[in-house]
């Protein structure tokens, strides 16, 4: 048995953005014989997810412990690669992605979700706005989804997330809004007419069109505090990336 580790993100024709990936990925402390390859789904040529099995695959490696590095269950990419790796017959939502060719086990991880490293990573891009945080309310915004069944996990992992952010933080309120479908403005309205100050925190790996563009366009004219950052570069996404294998290390060596 020889484990190996695949971490998977979505890429971006950004080469900043597969250098913040790669950056993050290189502060893991992990056994010095244990192979890590960080691949993605597109964008990247050389370096998609069949690359990436295939290179561990060549190494000897008989146990794919897999990292899904996206920030929800709700994620449609999450069930199209859980499909294509093997560890569900069917995709919950048609998908063009094939299987993967692969011979060894494959051990799948869990995405972001509501885990307390991500919450903390989302409080620390507006702390620097809090002034006076019993009358604030921090409003984690996510991308979301409009096909049935990803909303719902959307909703169930930003509202937890939205809590562990209200216990880590010491701000009156916190709540949720995404952008499919969209709820940012109304909720942001809803907030200020309440009488507190909206801490927007974006739940995004890096920063990119949605942060730059989409967020800001959906409150313009409204009161807000927003700082436009994105979770990476975070030193506590590489912790959060080795709890997760450790974790799946461990599984595997107790199995």
């Amino acid at each position: 048995m020889k484990p190996g580790v695949l971490i998977i993100s979505h890429g971006s024709p950004e080469p900043s953005w597969m250098e913040q990936i790669d950056e993050a990925v290189s502060h893991i402390h992990l056994p010095s014989d244990l192979p890590v390859n960080a691949v993605f789904l597109d964008n990247v040529p050389g370096r998609f997810i069949q690359d990436g099995i295939n290179e561990l695959e060549a190494q000897g490696v008989t146990d794919l412990l897999v990292v899904p590095l996206f920030v929800s269950s709700g994620s449609t990419h999450m069930d199209e690669i859980a499909y294509a790796l093997g560890v569900k017959e069917t995709p919950d939502r048609e998908t063009d992605l094939e299987p993967f060719t692969i011979q060894a086990k494959v051990h799948f991880g869990y995405p972001a979700d509501d885990d307390e490293d991500i919450a903390r990573m989302v409080w620390d891009q507006v702390k620097d706005l809090s002034v006076a945080p019993e009358n604030e309310v921090v409003l984690v915004v996510g991308h979301g989804s409009i096909h049935d069944g990803f909303r719902q996990r959307w909703e169930k992992g930003i509202s937890s997330l939205a809590q562990r952010v209200g216990q880590v933080s010491e701000v009156a309120h916190t709540d949720y809004a995404l952008l499919n479908p969209d709820s940012l403005r109304a909720k942001t309205e809803e907030w200020t007419a309440r009488g507190y100050k909206v801490l927007i925190a974006p739940l995004f790996l890096s920063k990119g069109i949605f942060l730059n563009q989409v967020i800001p366009g959906r409150v313009e004219g409204l009161s807000y505090e927003y700082a436009g950052t994105a979770l990476l570069p975070h030193p506590l996404l590489s912790h959060w990336m080795e709890r997760q294998i450790q974790s799946l290390l461990n599984q595997l060596m107790t199995t």
